[in-house]
């Protein structure tokens, strides 16, 4: 069967609420010299389609400036940085043998060719998105997972969220046996934490709603404590010698909490900031312990290749909270925002 000339795709073109997201007809992409063209089989919703949706990205300088990921969105623009799917056509010099090929796209784009690259755009962001029938992408930011026991939804949940995951747990050097503080543990990103830490070898204290312990605890957390009472004090009691590694995606108040419970050396890794990302904490509480504290946007293609080996080996088990239609978009963002679900909310074309 041959590639429409047109499909159904979901984008904004201001932002806003909601409502902002319109369903529309529009032209199929080309994939270009170096690009392929991959017929979406899902895409995984993250906070950040909330967060460029509503412009919360602010900018340097303008913490509240309207912006997307790294700067101002180019509208219209389709959504859905998380995608698994099948190649259906090949732009030149690429090799066609891909064609057919089951594959999830690494959704950043890189400041740089090397293996260690940073991310500075994002798929859905600074460039369309998922959020579609089809959707482009560079030839080498696909990862043949043919083999991979995972299904299409479970592979979709892996890019945005099990690599921020990736990525902070990398940044933070966590070693076997060392004791991980997981903020945020209910969430996208928080459930592949846990996860990750654990297959590391780490012991793994959470923190959660008291209506999600159980949840998290089967992801693998070996003590979770309640976000609603008094935090400091229920890690002090479960980890009386402190931690290693804290890996973190809500900042806020929990940071200057926190810190005072680094063990010497200890590691305190920010990848989100759920919580407020305007803080304040003791500065002491760094530099008379040889702590660091380490930003985490993403991840390296390093980073990615190793998470694509733990897709195709089946060793991380993605938890799918729910599906919705590729016109149900709006409705699946209103239900991540109400961040009442445990993992990941997918959408199918």
């Amino acid at each position: 069967m041959g590639v429409p000339k047109t499909m159904r795709a979901v984008r904004i073109t201001e932002h806003g609420g909601p409502e902002v997201l319109e369903v529309t007809d529009v032209a199929v992409p080309s994939p270009q010299a170096g690009e392929v063209l991959v017929q979406v089989g899902a895409v995984a919703l993250n906070n950040t389609d909330l967060w460029t949706r509503e412009g919360a990205y602010g900018r340097p300088g303008d913490p509240q400036a309207l912006s997307g990921w790294r700067g101002p969105v180019d509208f219209p623009r389709i959504q859905g940085a998380d995608v698994a799917g099948r190649v259906v056509a090949v732009g030149a010099d690429v090799d066609r043998r891909l064609v057919g090929r089951r594959v999830v796209v690494d959704p950043a784009i890189y400041d740089a060719d090397g293996p260690d690259a940073n991310p500075v755009g994002l798929m859905g962001s600074e460039r369309d998105g998922g959020y579609a029938e089809y959707v482009t992408a560079s030839a080498e930011r696909v990862h043949d997972v043919t083999t991979s026991p995972l299904s299409d939804d479970q592979l979709a949940t892996l890019p945005t969220a099990y690599g921020t995951a990736l990525g902070m747990i990398e940044r933070a050097r966590l070693q076997e046996g060392e004791t991980a503080l997981v903020s945020g543990a209910s969430g996208g990103v928080g459930i592949a934490l846990v996860q990750i830490a654990r297959a590391r070898g780490a012991r793994v204290l959470a923190i959660s709603g008291e209506a999600k312990i159980d949840a998290v605890r089967e992801a693998g957390a070996q003590e979770v404590v309640d976000r609603a009472r008094d935090v400091a004090e229920q890690i002090r009691a479960a980890a009386p010698d402190g931690i290693d590694v804290a890996l973190d995606v809500v900042a806020g108040d929990l940071l200057n909490e926190g810190l005072p419970l680094l063990r010497e050396g200890g590691r305190w890794v920010i990848a989100g900031a759920l919580g407020g990302y305007a803080v304040t904490f003791d500065a002491r509480r760094l530099y008379l312990h040889n702590a660091q504290i380490i930003g985490s946007s993403m991840h390296t293609p390093t980073h990615f290749d190793l998470l694509m080996d733990l897709a195709r080996q089946g060793e991380i088990e993605p938890v799918i909270a729910a599906t919705f239609l590729l016109e149900q978009a709006a409705q699946a963002q209103e239900e991540l925002a109400r961040r009442v679900h445990v993992g990941k909310i997918v959408l199918h074309p």
